[in-house]
């Protein structure tokens, strides 16, 4: 009796090694602050260990927790009394699917990101952070880059362009249309 529960424990801990990222990834996508997608990752893997839950593939396991893991949000959601329908959510669903290939390793992706931002300097580079790392509007960056608010979203839309042009050349994407 003692193996199988170290045997499960060890395979507990693997799933835990292989899929954590992703649901963290999957929970702030869904709208959770790096803080509450801690949490949330957590009651997810809490939960899946609770439910006695056993691998059967990649892509089902993949499924399995990301459906635990939003149940998770939004019940958070509620508490909170956040506001939230189940027509966005189902978009929001959609489109991490379309953007994530099961077997995609976002670590590689982060590093080609990163590679990809060294090339960023200047202006660019200050309007990206003060906009997706402090979370600024355009109207308190304009002042500080002597810009008008629509000159920070046009260039803050042209770095991100280039970033995704510079992505998908290192990743070998294809060219989305209409992107």
């Amino acid at each position: 009796m003692a193996v199988a529960v170290l045997d499960r424990k060890a395979q507990f801990e693997q799933l835990v090694h292989s899929h954590q990222k992703g649901v963290w990834r999957y929970l702030r996508f869904l709208g959770a602050s790096a803080a509450e997608a801690d949490d949330l990752t957590q009651e997810t893997f809490l939960a899946a260990w609770r439910a006695g839950f056993t691998q059967i593939s990649p892509a089902a396991t993949s499924a399995y927790l990301r459906t635990v893991a939003r149940s998770r949000f939004l019940m958070m959601v509620r508490t909170r009394k956040r506001r939230i329908t189940e027509s966005e959510l189902a978009d929001v669903e959609a489109d991490w699917i379309a953007l994530t290939n099961e077997g995609d390793d976002w670590d590689d992706r982060m590093e080609v990101l990163d590679r990809c931002l060294q090339g960023v300097q200047g202006r660019a580079r200050e309007a990206l952070d003060l906009f997706y790392r402090q979370g600024r509007s355009y109207a308190e960056i304009a002042p500080r880059l002597e810009l008008k608010p629509e000159g920070v979203k046009t260039l803050v839309r042209r770095v991100v362009e280039k970033l995704r042009q510079c992505m998908e050349a290192k990743l070998k994407w294809p060219a989305e249309e209409n992107a």
